[in-house]
């Protein structure tokens, strides 16, 4: 039953996710569908050929001329070999000709919605560990179609995709304990090993999610060990090795190209440095009316009622059943369990699943293109979403149990899917980002009330490039 379940979810989002017909394309994103589909005509992943075709192209900050004199992205190769491998058979089959002009844009919508339906499947089955099968259904569902897993994540090839996939895997893995009634049985040492290969897969993709990787890598040596800690240490290691080993190769050092990136920023972003202050950072990543998470997906707010009792949530749980799926997390516990079982806070996922989310935000708030650069809604903030689900639909069971949380929680659901399916079929339309000056520059545009984004796509209405890779020559060449 939750087998199929699952499946349907994936099946359903994959659907949903590919409804508009379309890519999302930005710029930042451009480098990796062309090289994935370079890896299949020629085998390589650099993109002189693309350039060779569209000297534009490597005007790009995105696309970077490495030490050998090729030009390859400034992103990294990891979701453009994924995407390849998922294009293959269909190239290989006949159903797809990599040759066709909007080969790409295939290639990317297919490879960003199947990830990103995989990942919310993932996270549905670690949150159901944590809350009532109809609450995990429920918030996987609202999170998949009601915040920017949808409208940004899912529609093009950003690394955000292969990053969430990436971490949902390893929250599965990592706090795969039983079935309630069940006897509880071991994780086996190997789900350690594939759960650090996953995060060290999402940091190898986007390293921006380092907080991320290095909470859940700490949660595992607290809630299962040192030695089964060291496990999933250690594959992430050895990633974060391979990727410096590989830029030092491509770019003679470390980070690769990331310091030329963040050396753009004067000139594109209007800013002098790359972080500062948070806090104007973190009002505008929750209450921009242009970025704003709140504004865009009031539905995360189901995390509250967790975290604001989450100390004594956890300390309530007797140690012997810590492992399980409690019907009771997400319930009002009194202030008397705060001190009862203190040490057994580090070894529930909850805690560290809310550390986790906070350091993130603590990091994107710094930096000073918290906004994300030219995009649809809260970009930046897509990254946590998987990873506060399970905590969401703990929320859920608490909150639906009266008339005024259940109607809230229906308001807040239409509105975060409303803004969501706005962003996927208007989106890039309304030229929000560069109308009447560019959101780089006039970095006011992010608080003006009287004109946020996703208004002005109503009034655009749809966008033009719907369902163009509906079309036989999307897939084929004419």
């Amino acid at each position: 039953m939750v087998k199929n379940k699952a499946i349907l979810l994936a099946l359903v989002l994959f659907a949903a996710y590919n409804a508009n017909g379309r890519e999302i394309p930005s710029f930042d994103s451009q480098p990796t569908k062309f090289a994935a589909r370079e890896l299949l005509l020629r085998g390589t992943l650099s993109l002189n050929h693309v350039v060779g075709l569209q000297p534009a192209y490597g005007e790009r900050a995105a696309f970077v001329t490495a030490r050998d004199g090729r030009i390859r992205s400034a992103y990294s190769p990891l979701p453009s070999v994924i995407a390849a491998a998922i294009a293959w058979p269909l190239w290989k089959t006949g159903c797809l000709d990599v040759r066709a002009p909007l080969a790409p844009n295939v290639i990317a919508a297919l490879t960003a919605s199947l990830l990103a339906a995989l990942a919310v499947t993932f996270a549905y089955l670690t949150a159901r560990r944590f809350a009532s099968d109809r609450a995990a259904l429920t918030c996987a569902l609202l999170f998949g179609l009601g915040t920017g897993l949808w409208s940004t994540v899912s529609q093009t090839l950003w690394q955000h995709e292969t990053a969430a996939i990436g971490l949902a895997v390893a929250m599965w893995l990592l706090f795969g304990w039983t079935e309630g009634g069940a006897k509880e049985q071991p994780l086996s040492l190997g789900r350690f090993v594939l759960a650090g290969l996953m995060l060290g897969i999402a940091g190898a993709a986007r390293p921006q999610v380092a907080p991320l990787i290095a909470v859940l890598t700490a949660a595992a040596f607290a809630t299962s060990g040192r030695s089964r800690g060291l496990l999933v240490a250690l594959p992430v290691i050895a990633c974060a090795a391979a990727v410096a080993w590989l830029n030092i190769r491509w770019f003679g050092g470390a980070l690769g190209p990331m310091p030329f990136l963040e050396s753009q920023h004067a000139s594109v972003h209007y800013t002098n440095r790359s972080f500062g202050s948070p806090f104007a950072g973190l009002a505008g990543l929750l209450v921009s009316p242009s970025r704003g998470l709140l504004i865009f997906s009031p539905i995360v707010l189901l995390v509250i009622p967790v975290v604001i009792g989450l100390r004594s949530c956890v300390l309530r749980l007797p140690s012997s059943t810590i492992h399980h799926p409690p019907s009771s997390l997400g319930a009002s516990l009194g202030p008397q369990a705060l001190f009862r079982h203190p040490p057994s806070v580090i070894h529930h996922p909850f805690p560290w699943l809310a550390i986790a989310a906070v350091a993130q935000l603590i990091l994107y708030s710094t930096y000073s293109v918290w906004w994300g650069g030219h995009t649809y809604g809260p970009r930046y903030l897509c990254d946590i979403l998987l990873v506060v689900l399970p905590l969401a639909a703990a929320g859920y069971d608490r909150v639906v149990r009266s008339r005024v949380g259940a109607t809230l929680v229906a308001v807040f659901a239409a509105w975060s899917v409303l803004l969501a399916a706005t962003g996927a079929f208007c989106y890039p339309a309304e030229a929000w980002n560069t109308d009447p000056v560019d959101v780089d520059r006039a970095h006011e545009r992010l608080w003006d009330w009287s004109d946020p984004q996703f208004v002005r796509c109503w009034h655009q209405g749809l966008s033009p490039q719907n369902f163009q890779l509906f079309t036989r020559g999307a897939w084929r060449i004419e």
